[in-house]
């Protein structure tokens, strides 16, 4: 039951933070949009993917 408390609190961060960029950076964050249209598939699953691993490590060091 802890780990999914867990689970659920961080999803709730990450929609504060995505929903605070929208609303602080909304002209901003649609250029990026914008952007990520014309790159290809490979970089966006690239960047992703370090994106997806640099969190596991800072999960990984705050639980250790």
């Amino acid at each position: 039951v802890k780990t999914m408390n867990e689970f659920f609190v961080a999803i709730g961060l990450l929609f504060v933070i995505e929903g605070l960029l929208y609303s602080l950076f909304p002209d901003q964050m649609k250029g990026m949009m914008q952007k990520m249209k014309d790159l290809p598939s490979n970089s966006l699953r690239t960047g992703g993917l370090f994106f997806a691993l640099i969190g596991f490590i800072i999960v990984w060091i705050i639980k250790s």
